[in-house]
């Protein structure tokens, strides 16, 4: 048996045509996401790798979390902000691995193709409060 969704087109309008089926993105600290999910943890197992596509809509934002295993996002439309202060437009491909931390934005909006190993964990206020210690430190 062969099981397979096809998108099309996704860099000459695909992303608009009504292919893609928005739903919200609910998580805490998460502000604005829509997704079209590929696969979940429900669908791969214990592992809880997940993909999808991502509607960052005009000033989302996520929180600021930690990766427990490899993500790999490629931005097809728009650009993603990464709380370091780097852009990311579209055609760019990067891979946030294991245990990093860092929180994104789209003031303008964007859209992109999300690969995760693993979910990702939300850090505590307490973790918040002493990762914006640190920067004040370092500044």
């Amino acid at each position: 048996m062969r099981d397979i969704k096809i998108y099309s087109s996704l860099f000459a309008g695909g992303l608009h045509n009504g292919q893609i089926k928005w739903e919200e993105y609910v998580q805490p600290g998460r502000n604005a996401v829509d997704v079209e999910w590929l696969y979940t943890a429900a669908d791969t197992g214990p592992t809880g790798a997940e993909a999808y596509i991502a509607h960052f809509k005009p000033g989302s934002h996520g929180d600021l979390h930690e990766h427990l295993g490899f993500e790999l996002l490629l931005i097809l439309e728009g650009e993603l902000h990464n709380d370091n202060g780097d852009r990311y437009p579209a055609g760019t491909l990067f891979i946030e691995k294991p245990e990093s931390v860092h929180q994104v934005s789209s003031p303008t909006g964007c859209y992109a193709l999300v690969v995760r190993e693993k979910g990702t964990r939300r850090l505590t206020d307490d973790e918040v409060s002493a990762a914006a210690a640190v920067g004040a430190a370092a500044e």
